[in-house]
């Protein structure tokens, strides 16, 4: 079980755009191969930046009014936000130290 917790069309103002610290949204769905591929990568990520980013995953199936907000056309798809703006992402599979490197540049 992934310790990075869900967000929704409900919660995503409150916790992503309202955030303090820069948040890593990761657009996946149950049925996308790659998606499950990158989870454990992600999580491993995410354990390296705890106190300095937050990270969380948004099910494209069921939220597509954000995932055409985002313009997420392939997934998996990492958006990393800080103040409430899209600052970077990445789309598809990706070993670890890509993710890493692209936090690091956003990530006191």
């Amino acid at each position: 079980m992934s310790a990075i917790a869900d967000v929704t069309q409900a919660t995503f103002e409150s916790e992503v755009l309202k955030s303090s610290e820069p948040v890593l949204v990761d657009f996946w769905a149950p049925w996308c191969g790659p998606c499950r591929m990158l989870a454990p990568v992600v999580e491993k990520v995410s354990q390296k930046f705890a106190g300095k980013a937050k990270f969380l995953k948004l099910n494209t199936d069921e939220n597509p009014s954000l995932t055409g907000h985002y313009g997420v056309s392939g997934i998996p798809c990492l958006i990393l936000f800080k103040g409430g703006e899209v600052a970077d992402r990445i789309v598809g599979y990706v070993p670890e130290n890509t993710i890493a490197s692209m936090l690091s540049k956003h990530v006191a």
